[in-house]
């Protein structure tokens, strides 16, 4: 087991200017660690007035540091900031130990836990763009502690040095994989244009009870757990409404302040389903004290998913985990419950709010039907079967040659017909 310090490194980001605590900053920084399942053996708070170019913080705090890491056996310190390659390589060569910083934890998460073929992909090549030099010594010292995941290979390979060429014609080869995969993934992206359900995405920031919340409402069983990145590949199912509708609900990757650009663009095809979906639910954690900041941070990764800045009501909003809320934070999300129609108060676990979720759901899809007019020829049974499943027939009259409906549809659906008339 690595075992592992944890300092908020307030310099270069203050905690205060992004609406946050920084104790907040220091606890998610310590759930990220533990993700991983490395035990946290400190943490502390460094106050840095001004960042040291050469190792970032300065001389006393450098030698308290220095002193707790080697009583302490600590022989993995991880800097919840950036670091430089040289800021960090110094710490190592003062601290006698391994350091990363906040992007090396965060993609040393994603490798673990990617599970598809892309994902791994994806994950390589944005921690291979990271910072080639600095990169193979974090991976490679953190594989021979853990035993490895395959991020560059496995333990022999984590023995080699692996220099600057060999990583870029890695990339290389990883691009031109990817480029395949992307391909494919257009196929898919078809597929799913022609499935005849609105789809829902579930976003959010990590740990706010995305899967927990997707297990409740499609009485699944996906993987979850209290910690960061629990989900990291999108999963589907199916949801049946209240008035009977079905649609099709997916559970996405959590984010996180600070996301590291690479991941960002890495990611974007595993988050093509918020992008295309129907309805956006946004799914907030109603019990951290910095759910507000976490709001913005959400907000603005959709905005470099090119979704740009949300209108007022167009996500749906779930403050979640009300079962922990104290009286006055329960009536205060209540009231903005009552100000915002597009809101909803819950709790994941115990159900409680979850049958008026369904409900909004069901109603803004049901706001966007609208009365349309159908010429479908009769040899097409298939298209008329499902109209008369997906619509409301308010006439038809038929020749002999088609027939023709009058027929109130969603907006949705009125596409995925036009896509599929146009295959036709």
């Amino acid at each position: 087991m690595v075992h592992a310090a944890l300092k908020s490194a307030s310099g270069q980001q203050p905690a205060e200017i992004a609406g946050r605590s920084i104790e907040a900053r220091l606890e998610e920084a310590i759930g990220l660690a533990r993700a991983i399942r490395l035990e946290v053996v400190r943490a502390e708070i460094a106050r840095i007035t001004r960042p040291q170019p050469s190792c970032l913080l300065g001389r006393g705090t450098l030698e308290n540091l220095g002193e707790l890491i080697d009583e302490n056996g600590i022989d993995l310190v991880v800097v919840d900031g950036v670091l430089s390659p040289v800021q960090q390589r110094n710490l190592e060569r003062r601290w006698q130990a391994k350091v990363i910083d906040r992007t090396g934890l965060i993609l040393e998460i994603f490798g673990a836990r990617a599970r598809t073929h892309e994902g791994r992909l994806q994950v390589e090549l944005a921690a291979l763009s990271y910072q080639r030099s600095r990169l193979v010594r974090s991976w490679t010292h953190l594989e021979r502690q853990r035993g490895g995941f395959g991020f560059l290979g496995g333990p022999g390979e984590s023995q080699l040095e692996i220099d600057r060429r060999l990583i870029g014609e890695r990339i290389a080869r990883l691009k031109r994989e990817l480029d395949g995969v992307k391909r494919t993934r257009a196929l898919h992206r078809e597929a799913r244009r022609r499935v005849p359900y609105p789809v829902v995405a579930l976003v959010g920031y990590t740990n706010a009870g995305k899967s927990t919340l997707f297990n409740r409402l499609t009485r699944s069983s996906v993987a979850t757990g209290d910690m960061l990145f629990a989900t990291l590949d999108p999963t589907m199912r199916r949801l049946v409404l209240p008035s009977g509708r079905t649609a099709i609900l997916s559970d996405t990757v959590g984010f996180i302040s600070d996301l590291p650009t690479h991941l960002v663009a890495a990611f974007r095809a595993t988050l093509e389903e918020v992008t295309e979906a129907d309805i956006v639910v946004h799914v907030r954690d109603g019990n951290h004290p910095d759910s507000e900041p976490q709001r913005r941070d959400v907000l603005s990764v959709l905005a470099d998913l090119g979704l740009g800045e949300p209108a007022e009501g167009e996500l749906i909003e779930v403050m979640n985990k009300i079962d922990l809320v104290d009286p006055a934070t329960r009536a205060r999300l209540q009231n903005h419950m009552l100000r915002n129609s597009q809101s909803v108060a819950l709790s994941a676990i115990t159900g409680e709010g979850c049958e008026a979720l369904l409900a909004l759901i069901d109603s803004r899809l049901e706001s966007e039907i609208r009365p349309v007019r159908l010429d479908i020829p009769l040899t097409d049974g298939k298209t008329l079967a499902w109209i008369y499943r997906h619509g409301e027939i308010l006439g038809r009259r038929d020749d002999n040659e088609a027939a023709h409906l009058s027929v109130r549809l969603s907006e949705a659906d009125i596409a995925r017909l036009r896509y599929h008339q146009r295959l036709h």
